[in-house]
């Protein structure tokens, strides 16, 4: 990847690297070396250590040339776990992925259409107030990078992340808190044969538990699921011991905690009904946070939108992105909707008119952030 090549080739050559949770030198190493082409330092952090990733969070500062607001950018380097090579083909003007696999779309898109906003920026000379761009790794899997950043490093007032699968014009004005629920249930072990009674599944107890909780849609706002199930020695033996895995998301905090509480007394009375015990485990995953219409980061979103040919719209995400992690740390980061389309799944695809549209939109905020944002 270097600085005559179009967003296109760059997120065909990004894509084509397989950067999974934990695994993303590669890509990395590519950042570094576009940036350092341009002649823009780069600073990577030691969150890779504490979170088990090859890579911290990588920060490249453009100086400001002239007065405004200073922004910053942010994507992250890892994608789930591919199941197959990835292989970008572009037919029709769409990129996918020729294999049964993902393509990378989420989120390397993001950060084809940042190298080649700034490489633009950067050879023209352009004005602009003040860029930052920040890549993270491990987003995946509990936004870990970003968790470990430390927010005072920027000089931005506000940032901009590109994260959330729907049409270019989208900006998610709202994201939900989430929280984890490990539940370990515990009963005792007999022979399921000659003496059952004597047992207690459980097995049982978590079948009852889930039978009662809430789950899927709740309500506008709030979801929950029940992903993995372990348990069971052998199929002779009533299981003494069954864990789930299960998480609720809401954007309204009273909705979340009452959520949580009636997974928890479901697991109770479950418990209580076979005989078992029930330990739960809740850890908060990220919070949520909301954006007015009016707020400066939007705002100057709509604008920059607007001069693209793009019309804005509002929404507001079931999922969570890096810039839950930004919000709670004190740094407005707004989501922008980027054209990726069928995320995570083998039929995963981007536009290359998203690409380059994405790619306008950026110099569009860092050249409207110059007359105040």
């Amino acid at each position: 990847m270097n600085s005559t090549d179009s967003v296109l080739d760059m997120f065909l050559e990004l894509a084509a690297i397989s950067s999974p949770p934990g695994h993303e030198r590669e890509v990395a190493d590519r950042v570094h070396g576009f940036l350092h082409e341009l002649g823009l330092e780069t600073d990577e952090d030691e969150a890779g250590a504490a979170i088990g990733s090859e890579i911290g969070n990588i920060m490249c500062r453009v100086p400001a040339t002239v007065p405004g607001t200073p922004i910053f950018l942010n994507a992250h380097l890892d994608t789930v776990p591919p199941t197959d090579a990835i292989e970008p083909v572009v037919n029709d003007g769409v990129v996918t992925n020729s294999r049964d696999a993902i393509l990378g779309a989420d989120n390397k898109a993001a950060v084809a259409a940042m190298l080649a906003a700034v490489r633009d920026l950067v050879q023209r000379g352009g004005e602009h107030a003040g860029l930052e761009l920040v890549f993270t790794p491990m987003e995946e899997i509990g936004l870990r990078g970003a968790k470990r950043f430390d927010v005072s490093r920027l000089q931005a007032e506000f940032g901009y992340c590109y994260d959330h699968a729907a049409p270019i014009g989208q900006i998610v004005l709202a994201a939900p808190s989430q929280r984890t629920l490990r539940l370990t249930f515990r009963g005792r072990p007999s022979h399921s044969g000659m003496v059952p009674e004597q047992g207690r599944s459980a097995i049982l107890a978590a079948a009852r538990a889930i039978a009662a909780m809430p789950l899927g849609r709740i309500d506008p706002e709030t979801t929950t699921n029940v992903g993995l199930i372990e348990g069971g020695v052998a199929g002779n033996i009533v299981p003494p011991l069954c864990v789930v895995s299960a998480e609720a998301r809401s954007r309204s905090a009273v909705r979340l905690s009452e959520t949580v509480q009636a997974i928890l007394d479901a697991c109770t009375a479950a418990a209580s009904e076979t005989g078992c015990e029930v330990e739960a485990a809740v850890s908060s995953e990220y919070e949520t946070y909301r954006f007015s219409g009016d707020e400066r980061p939007v705002a100057l979103a709509v604008r920059a939108l607007a001069a693209c040919g793009y019309e804005p719209g509002f929404i507001e995400s079931g999922g969570g992105a890096d810039a839950n992690v930004f919000n709670a740390a004190g740094m407005p980061c707004l989501n922008l909707c980027n054209g990726a389309a069928e995320i995570h799944t083998s039929t995963e695809h981007i536009s290359v008119a998203d690409l380059e549209g994405m790619t306008a939109v950026t110099a569009a905020l860092i050249d409207l952030a110059r007359n105040g944002g």
